[in-house]
């Protein structure tokens, strides 16, 4: 049954992606983010994504919807570093490994561009910040609720395949889920919805602790400073936030405090000192070619000649030393640039967002995006997730927030709808659009 209303779900957004590519993109990002099928018996193997990438596709060149590219600082950076990735992976030390993660990674980005070519309206973009937020919600609930009923004695895992199986990884994707759930939660008006909706975000923290990773730890300690900061309630925070810290991290039993207690004595962790040994490694690779050595360089060779203990083999688990290894200074200087660009921007919508009633919702979403972007690069320095959809949502996010302002669309659009599920209702008929006047 389950497998049965999952192909109905994912053919029925197929088939009206045709006709309404920007829910095709959402189906794209709802597969990407998810895995959704990987939990099915049958659909485990199935080509969906691609699936929803040809009905994009197909919708783009035949729908007659509306189509627009906003070519904003931070899109020409993606498009630029996309092109350095490109010409890394030609001049790479390794070129076949690495042109099937070039692959992988363009598939990923291109899909980034065509997000932007149908997502415009407050409708699409409420329906990509819900998909986005509550795909790995799903995950995050679930982890919570495994924590509780085990008392923290298991690691809490991803889903099976993709970016953020591991332990570590799920982590930082749920530290970076928290801020949206706050954001969302901020849209509910029902005081139902709105419990609901925190007990989904205790639970997501319950889910962090879980994993018994050390770089999540860190990074929803970020997190939750800013958040608090940002969230406009400080006073509430400075009371409650302590308050379920201490509740969860009381909760959490010895070994998870032993290995947590290992920050401070990294120089005697095997895996700290691995990944200080890749980083090492990944900087003398980028000082002997210029453009790095391409996506593939853990490799025995290039440790015996660039690392100082050649035989701790260890991935870098670093997204700036990961860049950094695999496309050079350059790439890492894009790299940074792009994030740097997209927090200053989300600083813009959230104050410009106050200027005008019709854009008051857009300014708590600038702010949790700060925050987002605020856990990946403190969780990020000590994980591989360095071309991950997630962050480049939370960028994408960010351009829309800002083009739907620069453009004035609350003046084509309409009333907000007082339902908060409206955005993701995409059978339900548009209401009529306001006239636009000429000054406009």
């Amino acid at each position: 049954m389950r497998d049965l209303l999952l192909f109905l779900l994912i053919a029925g957004g197929v088939l009206y992606g045709m006709r309404a590519p920007w829910v095709a993109i959402i189906g794209w990002t709802w597969i990407s983010m998810m895995n959704p099928h990987g939990l099915s018996y049958k659909l485990n193997d199935a080509p969906v994504a691609q699936a929803f990438a040809l009905s994009a596709l197909l919708g783009m060149l035949f729908s007659r919807e509306p189509k627009q590219f906003p070519l904003t600082r931070e899109i020409v950076l993606l498009i630029v570093f996309m092109v350095w990735m490109t010409l890394t992976t030609f001049t790479s030390i390794y070129f076949d490994p690495s042109f099937e993660m070039w692959k992988r990674v363009m598939k990923i980005d291109v899909m980034l561009l065509a997000t932007l070519l149908v997502i415009y309206t407050r409708q699409h973009l409420m329906a990509f910040v819900w998909i986005v937020a509550m795909s790995l919600a799903f995950y995050g609930i679930k982890g919570g609720i495994f924590t509780l009923a085990t008392g923290g004695a298991h690691r809490v895992l991803g889903p099976h395949g993709g970016y953020i199986a591991g332990n570590n990884e799920i982590g930082l994707a749920l530290v970076m889920t928290i801020p949206l759930l706050y954001f969302l939660r901020d849209t509910l008006t029902h005081r139902w919805g709105r419990l609901g909706m925190l007990i989904a975000m205790l639970l997501c923290a319950t889910a962090v602790l879980g994993t018994h990773s050390r770089g999540a730890l860190l990074a929803v300690a970020a997190m939750s400073t800013v958040m608090w900061w940002r969230s406009g309630k400080r006073m509430l925070g400075l009371a409650f936030l302590p308050l379920v810290g201490v509740a969860l991290l009381a909760f959490m039993p010895e070994h998870w405090w032993d290995r947590m207690g290992t920050i401070k004595t990294y120089e005697e962790d095997d895996s700290a000192l691995g990944r200080i040994n890749a980083w090492i490694m990944a900087y003398n690779v980028a000082k002997d070619y210029f453009m790095g050595g391409g996506y593939a360089i853990i490799t025995p060779e290039l440790f015996l000649r660039y690392a100082p203990e050649p035989d701790r083999i260890h991935a870098a688990h670093s997204i700036y030393f990961m860049v950094l290894g695999e496309h050079g200074f350059v790439g890492l200087a894009l790299f940074l640039a792009l994030f740097t660009l997209a927090f200053l921007s989300a600083g813009r919508l959230r104050k410009q967002a106050l200027k005008h009633p019709e854009t008051k919702w857009l300014s708590p979403l600038g702010a949790m995006c700060q925050v987002s972007l605020v856990g990946y690069a403190v969780g990020g320095a000590f994980l591989s997730l360095s071309y991950w959809d997630m962050p480049y949502n939370i960028v994408l996010m960010i351009v829309i927030g800002n083009q739907w302002i620069a453009k004035k669309r609350w003046l084509v659009e309409g009333p907000v709808s007082p339902n908060p599920l409206e955005p993701l209702m995409f059978w339900r008929k548009k209401p009529a659009k306001a006239a636009t006047p000429k000054h406009a």
